[in-house]
């Protein structure tokens, strides 16, 4: 396919993003130093407890939400506070949300700009510089011409703890309520399956088998002759008022799948030509990381469209898509004991087997994958206890929450999918407002205890636990200024740069001061589950990369080697053992090309890899920025090899 050109500013491929460009196309003169370094948002005081559960207004994605069946959670997860009084100036955004650096800051992959006199990332370097800027996300406007982030470490500094990151959450809902969506993020696949590719820098599950399921042999992604891609095909972003959630992307034999505007469409996987659509009641909502055998998968979106008298639709449909034949099986809403007719909302979906578990504030509920018949609704227990969320793929397990606000409970639960029945329980220690499913099998908990992280990752430990019994086997300490990863604020499901396999976590490291005198590099490390310790040896990124996990292959690990601004980025196997590392992809170096691939970041995007094929999308789409009104902003663009 004949590679596009930049020859004019009204677009084409690698054509200035929204954000504008910069990142790995850059010129390769450093911009002028800035006059201040980037700050940072001070910590917002957490909401008072509510006396009770109030009744929330009737609302749609990113508007109030239905109450939990008891006190804890009753102040708002992100997306459901009230927008501002007409005229009033949303607020500003927090971490996890894109972030503008001040004008003159470059993104990450390009040459960072510390203090005066000092070079940045890509070119030489001082000993002891700081990182890079915080991340930027695909479509959302920063200073004009400025560089953004193609795979930024999400480090760099503390930022805010857990009950900050909620309020600060909120404060970033409105916002984008008043654009018309909110930000909702999903992971990878569960296990490296060929039939469980679910989206971008995501987590995955399981115990390392291969794609046949026949043992510990290494992955079936295996390097061709050349490993030099091509750009395959690129989708332009269709017409947005506003913004817009177009979250969750796919990977069958024959397409690749992803939601737009009101629909979701498969397109052919290599020419990108539309094969099916299919049309929704409104806009997505959420959508589950993983796939069935046969590709099916499940969405939650709204019931309806955005109109005058009715703004805010609730996200309280949840469907099951075959993405074979381009159908939506089923779509329903529930009830339950504490909602009266009105249909409960959720915040997220998965799936595991052939069992569809959704999950919000309001409680969980289940449903069978092929039929759609309730397998359980949203319930509260005597102490007030109910469902937070699920994690799915080869497990589902449970995150219940009970107690009030100011004293939370929250306990692991791994169920009978088909009944929903506890099979054991761990209780959280004390301090853990929020715990995130990074796996199910092995089941692996992410948690901020106490909020001590202070960088918004969610992540100060992980905890590895029996499934069967409910016991814990190791804690492990997960210093955030030395490992990288995020799993969100408030969601069960939403971990990404992490993998799980051959009984070890993978964890990419902060970003530092690389080896050579040219920039800053960081390395992909491993935990043993059972002792906790780190496992000897490390992938290392090089100078001048960042190296960042998508999901596992079998027993190794698919990554993403984002480049620095005047390279392409890479597609690479680790072995899980020795860490060596194999290049199956490597894009190309052209300006017009690497302009457009550093637009979308493995942290807070989708990229997706399988059988010589890379997909890049992003989870929002928004309106052209003002200052670029005729710039190309994409719904997907792929590079291939084969």
């Amino acid at each position: 396919m004949t590679q596009p050109n930049d020859e004019s500013p009204q677009g084409g491929f690698g054509a200035p993003q929204d954000p504008p460009p910069g990142g790995f196309g850059a010129p390769s003169t450093p911009p002028p130093p800035p006059a201040d370094p980037l700050g940072k948002q001070p910590p917002a005081q957490p909401p008072a407890a509510p006396a009770g559960p109030p009744t929330p207004p009737a609302g749609g994605f990113g508007a109030p939400q239905d109450p939990p069946p008891g006190g804890y959670g009753t102040p708002p997860p992100p997306g459901q506070t009230p927008p501002p009084a007409p005229g009033q100036a949303p607020p500003p955004a927090g971490y996890g949300y894109p972030q503008a650096p001040p004008p003159g800051q470059p993104g990450y992959g390009y040459p960072q700009q510390p203090p005066p006199g000092q070079p940045g990332y890509g070119y030489p370097q001082q000993p002891g510089q700081p990182g890079a800027y915080p991340p930027q996300a695909h479509g959302y406007p920063t200073a004009p011409m400025q560089p953004q982030y193609a795979t930024p470490p999400p480090g760099g500094g503390k930022k805010i703890g857990t009950q900050t990151k909620i309020i600060v959450a909120a404060v970033v809902a409105v916002a984008l309520i008043i654009g018309g969506g909110v930000i909702y993020a999903a992971g990878s696949d569960d296990g490296g399956s060929k039939k469980n590719e679910a989206s971008s820098a995501g987590t995955t599950g399981g115990e390392g088998k291969d794609d046949k399921g026949d043992g510990l042999a290494g992955g079936k992604e295996k390097a061709p002759a050349n490993t030099a891609s091509k750009v395959g095909f690129q989708l332009e972003q269709p017409k947005v008022d506003d913004r817009m959630t177009v979250v969750g992307s796919w990977i069958t034999d024959k397409a690749y799948v992803k939601p737009g505007v009101y629909e979701i469409t498969g397109f052919d996987i290599d020419k990108g030509t539309k094969l099916w659509s299919v049309p929704l009641k409104g806009q997505i909502c959420a959508a589950s990381r993983h796939m069935s055998e046969d590709y099916k998968t499940a969405v939650v979106f709204e019931e309806a469209k955005p109109t005058k008298e009715a703004k805010y639709p609730s996200c309280n449909q949840v469907g099951a898509l075959d993405m074979t034949t381009g159908k939506l099986l089923w779509s329903k809403s529930v009830t339950s004991s504490s909602s009266g007719d009105k249909p409960v909302r959720f915040d997220e979906v998965t799936l595991s087997g052939t069992t569809v578990a959704a999950g919000g504030t309001g409680g969980g509920a289940a449903f069978n994958l092929d039929t759609g018949a309730e397998l359980w609704k949203p319930k509260t227990d005597a102490q007030g206890c109910y469902d937070r969320g699920y994690g799915g793929g080869e497990a589902l397990v449970a995150v219940r929450a009970c107690g009030s606000y100011d004293d939370p409970q929250v306990s692991i639960q791994p169920l009978d999918a088909t009944t929903g029945a506890p099979v054991s329980s761990y209780t959280m220690p004390a301090g853990v407002d929020y715990a995130h499913i990074v796996s199910t099998k092995p089941l692996v908990v992410a948690a901020d205890v106490g909020d001590t992280a202070g960088d918004g990752s969610s992540i100060s430990d992980f905890f590895s636990i029996d499934a069967q019994t409910g016991k814990l086997i190791v804690r492990i300490s997960a210093d955030a200024d030395k490992y990288a990863g995020d799993c969100g604020s408030t969601e069960v499901e939403k971990c990404t740069a992490l993998a799980v396999g051959n009984n070890r976590i993978y964890v990419p490291t902060e970003e530092h001061e690389g080896g050579g005198e040219y920039g800053r590099t960081n390395e992909i490390v491993a935990f043993d589950l059972t002792t906790g310790k780190l496992v000897g040896g490390k992938a290392d990124a090089g100078d001048r990369h960042h190296l960042v996990p998508l999901r596992m292959d079998g027993t190794n690990v698919i990554a993403y080697k984002a480049p620095p601004y005047d390279e392409g980025g890479q597609i690479v196997s680790v072995d899980g053992s020795t860490f060596k590392e194999t290049v199956l992809m490597k894009n190309p170096g052209d300006e017009t090309v690497r302009k457009t691939e550093s637009s979308f970041s493995a942290y807070f995007e989708d990229i997706l890899y399988g059988e010589g094929r890379m997909f890049l999308s992003p989870r929002s789409l928004s309106t052209p920025s003002s200052a670029f009104p005729d710039e190309k902003q994409y719904l997907a663009v792929s590079f291939t090899t084969r």
